[in-house]
């Protein structure tokens, strides 16, 4: 019974390359379409798209021509390649922006950009394209049934590049006075990404790292500008405490202010 199954199986699969293949090479384009929708409808992306690019150019100008060009976007998300889909998606509601799927386009042409987003050390291009395309996406389409998704992609997209800023601000926190005063540039960076970021998760991480940057500055400075240096560490401590005063961070803070205020008449 199970070498029957296995036969019926591989039946089918000889059947159905041998159909692609038909399909492939036929000049009727007409079949052609219809096939790619049938592969589709059966999950064999790579033979629906194969074909549906063809159609698209083919059916230029036509009904078919919209509705290949999607789908052959479509075909290459759900096999998973997002760097292929992205780009047809966009060329789709670029040449249809009133079409009968652009909705659903500019929402996938962002969510595979999110999918596709990369770890946070690595190049992070993918990750701001995602953004980008979905915030498009929410503001042509801010009553759609996907914006709780898409706005839920962008506090993760962003939360990303909120913690490689972190990661950068870290580094240079770690390299101290080394070639120069990388602490100065941790402080930037660092302010940088709660500007750019004000509701990222990583926020009160970001914001403990800026005072205790601004401490080492300040420990480290000539005498002439210790009080100066230590009163804005004061400063950036009651700013800390007040943002996140049930942080659990709070005693190393605590530490920094009791420093730190030895050198402030307040």
């Amino acid at each position: 019974m199970r070498k029957f199954i296995i036969l019926s199986v591989l039946a089918l699969l000889m059947c159905s390359c041998g159909e692609y293949q038909r399909a492939l090479k036929s000049t009727d384009y007409n079949y052609k379409f219809e096939y790619a929708k049938q592969a589709f409808d059966a999950k064999r992306y790579v033979q629906a798209a194969t074909l549906f690019k063809d159609c698209s150019t083919v059916f230029k100008g036509t009904d078919k021509a919209e509705e290949s060009l999607y789908l052959l976007a479509m075909s290459h998300f759900e096999n998973k390649d997002y760097v292929s889909s992205g780009p047809y998606f966009r060329s789709y509601y670029t040449r249809y922006p009133k079409g009968k799927f652009v909705e659903s386009a500019r929402f996938y042409c962002g969510y595979g950009y999110y999918l596709d987003s990369p770890d946070p050390q690595l190049d992070q291009t993918p990750t701001i394209q995602g953004i980008e395309e979905l915030q498009a996406f929410l503001d042509y389409y801010p009553r759609s049934d996907k914006v709780p998704m898409a706005q839920s992609a962008i506090f993760e997209l962003q939360d990303k590049l909120t913690l490689k800023q972190l990661q950068n601000a870290q580094l240079y926190y770690n390299l101290g006075t080394y070639m120069g005063n990388n602490y100065e540039s941790a402080v930037i960076v660092a302010r940088n990404a709660v500007r750019d970021y004000p509701y990222s998760k990583y926020k009160e991480a970001l914001e403990l790292l800026i005072l205790k940057a601004k401490f080492q500055e300040a420990d480290l400075s000539i005498d002439e500008r210790k009080v100066d240096r230590f009163r804005e560490v004061v400063d950036e401590y009651y700013s800390f405490i007040n943002n996140y005063p049930d942080s659990p961070n709070r005693k190393e803070a605590d530490n920094i202010y009791s420093i730190a205020r030895k050198y402030v008449k307040e």
